[in-house]
């Protein structure tokens, strides 16, 4: 008998709880019968309902548990809080908001019981607008490249390979980077990202231009190389500019008051540098938050 441990970030999901309980009880329980279940909801400081229907979730059914934080930290805090309790011989991630289909965990556990260590569920449809399709292609192209295109948030976790991910240590974290970086024996399965009916996405361009600029910074080197390849432009470009001044010097040609080239020198060098420093802050900031080691959050209350 197997222990299947399915985890749920939960902000501001009130109304829809009830249903994926449901469902994902009724697919377990009918095409696993034989093995034991443990669903993980994690509540990221819903300031909605979603905490009160968890409790009465929890009070139907002693195989539910609810950790809720002390306010919300995102929905990667949430993920690490799911994974870090669960307890299960393999760990699903899933969505919250009814848009991944409960009987796509049915197949993902099949793979499982084959042999596969890591089960990844990847959008092959998606009912959302044209410019989220574009961006995200866009960002799984730049920092996973070998992943099918849209990429992956629904995914299914051997419990040694969990053991590996919960020892890792980074504050600004990419999941999807970390459990691709485990290696293993990886599954890849198709499904379509069913469209949501109850509530609305909490997630707006900013928070999804943020977690693209933090996974940037945090599993990339080019920010880095690409300052090494600036800065060898900007002295290049200023080598020519001073070997078109010496020439113009030599055949009287140079301006009378040389102001403009000079400021245009000043301008050009400032800018690169100010740009430079710029992303050698990013890393810096990155370096101070690791060495303060506060937490990934808090949590208020347990029900397990």
């Amino acid at each position: 008998m197997s222990l299947i441990s399915i985890c749920f970030a939960v902000y501001q999901n009130e109304g829809a709880l009830t249903i994926l309980h449901d469902k994902i009880v009724g697919e377990l329980e009918t095409n696993f019968p034989d093995d034991d279940y443990e669903l993980i909801f994690v509540n990221d400081g819903s300031k909605d309902g979603s905490l009160k229907e968890l409790k009465a979730l929890r009070a139907k059914n002693p195989k539910v548990k609810v950790i809720s934080f002390s306010r919300n930290f995102g929905q990667m805090a949430a993920i690490l809080a799911g994974w870090k309790y669960a307890q299960g011989d393999l760990v699903i991630n899933m969505a919250a908001d009814l848009q991944d289909p409960p009987e796509q965990c049915v197949k993902m556990i099949h793979e499982w019981k084959k042999g596969s260590e890591i089960v990844i569920s990847y959008r092959q449809s998606h009912v959302t607008s044209f410019s989220k399709k574009v961006t995200s292609r866009l960002f799984y192209k730049l920092l996973l490249p070998n992943v099918p295109p849209g990429g992956f948030d629904f995914a299914l976790l051997d419990k040694k390979v969990m053991q590996y991910i919960n020892q890792l240590k980074e504050r600004n974290r990419f999941y999807q980077y970390d459990i691709l970086w485990a290696g293993y024996n990886v599954k890849f399965i198709p499904y379509d990202k069913v469209e949501r009916t109850i509530g609305k996405s909490q997630y707006n361009f900013f928070k999804r231009f943020n977690n693209f600029y933090s996974a940037f910074l945090n599993v990339s080197y080019l920010p880095l190389r690409f300052l090494t390849v600036a800065g060898l432009l900007v002295a290049f470009s200023g080598l020519i500019y001073t070997i078109s001044i010496v020439y113009a010097y030599f055949v009287n040609q140079t301006p009378f008051e040389g102001w403009a080239p000079l400021m245009i020198l000043l301008l050009f060098l400032g800018g690169g540098i100010m740009l430079m420093l710029g992303i050698l802050g990013e890393y810096i900031w990155r370096i101070l938050d690791e060495i303060k080691e506060r937490p990934h959050y808090l949590v208020q209350e347990e029900m397990l």
